[in-house]
C-alpha cells in the first residue's frame, strides 16, 4: 500500500484538501490526512486529528487556544506534525508528504519535513514559494512549488497547480514505496554499499577536489561533492551530524570568509563544526579563502569598491580577502578544528588556495597566504590536529590525490582502533 501524508490546517484550508484527498486517491494511493489546524472546527475529518498532533508535542489542544498566543500555538503544532510525520516515516506508512499554504501552513509543514530523511519525497505547495524559501526548505530536499495565487478556495488557476502536485506527490510515493519494498527497509542516504564521504567544492577549486574525488572512488568509497553555496556547506554539516559519512574532504572553506566579510554565501557559524562534533575523520584545507562573493558587480557594497575586485560570473563578483582578514580566517578555523573529537588533518597548499590565488593568478598574494597559514599554526599550537605542508598550489592534482590518501589511511586507523 502506498501512502502520501497530507499536512495541513483542516480549519482553514479544508475544502482545499479536501480536494487534495479526493484526486490522490484517484490516483492508486492511500491518504493519511494529518490536521494541525488550532482554532476552527475541521472541514473535512482527518486521520490524525489535531488534539494528538498537539499531544505529540507535549501540549494539548485547549491549553493552546486558552494561551491565545498564535506563534506559540503555530510553533506547538509544528513540533507536533514533525513528530507525527516522524513517527508513521518509521511504521513504514509514509511515501510521500504534500501539503499547501500560506506563511503559517507553510511554516508548520515543512517544519515536519525538513525532519524527514533526505530520498522521502516532501512537496510544499505554497504562496511562499516565489521568494526566499531558504528559511522553509533548510538543509533538506523539500519541493517547492509556487501556489501563484493565495490557498483560498479551488479556482481556474489553484486547480491545475494543485493537480500537478498530486500527480507529483502521488508518482514520487509510487515509485518511493517501491524502492523501499525492493531494499526490504526503508529507502534512506547511506545504506549503499560503499562508504560515503562528503567533499566540498567551488568552481575555483573543482580540478583538486575532482582529482581527490577520483581517487577515494578507485578507493572504493562514494564521494558525494557539496558545493560551498550557503546551503551546500549548511546541508554537508547537517548530514555530517546524522553520522551517515565515513569521512569528510573539507576542502573548500569560502563560507567562512563570507561569514567573517559580509558575504552572500555563508553557512553560517557553525560551518565546519559537524564532523569534529561527530568524531568523523576530516581532512581539512583552505580552499578559496581568498576571497569573499557578492553578488551582481553593480550591487556590490561601497566599502569593497576599492579592493581587488573579480567578475566570476553575471551573478557573482568576489573581492580578494586582506592579510587582517586572512589572519582571522585562520584563527577562526583553528579554533573549530582544536575542538574536533575526531582524527583531523590540515593540508596547506602553500601556493595559492583557488585558481585566481595560484602563481600568476588575480589574487595570488603570499603575504596574505602567509597571515592565514601562520594565524592557522598558531592555533593549532599543542592540539591532536596535525598540520601537513604541500609545495603546491590546491589545483594541482597531486594536492588533491595526497589529500585523499591521508583521509583514507585517517579513516583505516580510525576503524582498526574502534
Amino acid at each position: 500500500m502506498t501512502n502520501v501524508v497530507l499536512v495541513g490546517t483542516l480549519d482553514t484550508k479544508g475544502v482545499e484538501y479536501g480536494w487534495l484527498r479526493e484526486r490522490l486517491l484517484r490516483t492508486g494511493v492511500e491518504v493519511i490526512m494529518v490536521d494541525t489546524g488550532i482554532m476552527g472546527d475541521p472541514r473535512v475529518p482527518a486521520d490524525v486529528p489535531r488534539e494528538a498532533v498537539a499531544r505529540a508535542a507535549g501540549t494539548e489542544l485547549p491549553e493552546l487556544r486558552a494561551a491565545a498566543d498564535r506563534g506559540a500555538a503555530v510553533t506547538a503544532m509544528a513540533r507536533g506534525a514533525e513528530a507525527t510525520l516522524l513517527r508513521l516515516h518509521a511504521e513504514g506508512r509514509l511515501h510521500a508528504v504534500l501539503a499547501i499554504g500560506g506563511s503559517g501552513g507553510t511554516s508548520i509543514a515543512t517544519r515536519a519535513m525538513r525532519a524527514l530523511p533526505l530520498g522521502v519525497p516532501k512537496l510544499m505547495v505554497s504562496s511562499m514559494a516565489s521568494g526566499d524559501v531558504a528559511p522553509y526548505v533548510g538543509s533538506s530536499d523539500i519541493t517547492m512549488m509556487y501556489s501563484v495565487v493565495d490557498i483560498a478556495g479551488i479556482n481556474s488557476i489553484s486547480a491545475p497547480v494543485m493537480a500537478n502536485a498530486v500527480e507529483a506527490a502521488a508518482g514520487m510515493a509510487k515509485a518511493f514505496e517501491r524502492a523501499s519494498r525492493e531494499l526490504r527497509r526503508p529507502a534512506r542516504l547511506g545504506t549503499g554499499s560503499r562508504p560515503l564521504i562528503a567533499a566540498s567544492m567551488a568552481g575555483v577549486t573543482t580540478i583538486g577536489v575532482d582529482a581527490a574525488r577520483e581517487r577515494l572512488t578507485e578507493l572504493g568509497y562514494e564521494v558525494l561533492v557539496f558545493h560551498v553555496s550557503g546551503a551546500g556547506g549548511r546541508t554537508l554539516e547537517t548530514l555530517a551530524g546524522q553520522g551517515i559519512f565515513a569521512g569528510v574532504l573539507d576542502l573548500t572553506l569560502s563560507e567562512l570568509a563570507d561569514d567573517l566579510c559580509g558575504g552572500i554565501l555563508t553557512a553560517g557559524p557553525d560551518r565546519l563544526s559537524a564532523a569534529g562534533r561527530a568524531g568523523i575523520p576530516q581532512v581539512v584545507s583552505l580552499g578559496a579563502l581568498d576571497m569573499v562573493k557578492f553578488g551582481p558587480l553593480e550591487t556590490l557594497p561601497e566599502r569593497a569598491r576599492y579592493r581587488r575586485v573579480h567578475v566570476h560570473n553575471p551573478s557573482i563578483t568576489v573581492v580578494r580577502t586582506t592579510p587582517a582578514e586572512c589572519a582571522e580566517l585562520g584563527r577562526r578555523v583553528a579554533a573549530k578544528l582544536r575542538v574536533a573529537t575526531g582524527p583531523t588533518a590540515v593540508c596547506v597548499p602553500l601556493r595559492g588556495l583557488s585558481t585566481l590565488g595560484a602563481p600568476g593568478g588575480t589574487y595570488h598574494d603570499p603575504d596574505a597566504d602567509r597571515a592565514l597559514f601562520s594565524a592557522l599554526r598558531e592555533g593549532l599550537r599543542g592540539s591532536s590536529a596535525r598540520l601537513y605542508d604541500y609545495d603546491t598550489h590546491i589545483n594541482d592534482p597531486g594536492f588533491g590525490k595526497a589529500a585523499a590518501d591521508r583521509l583514507h589511511a585517517m579513516i583505516g586507523a580510525a576503524a582498526a582502533a574502534a
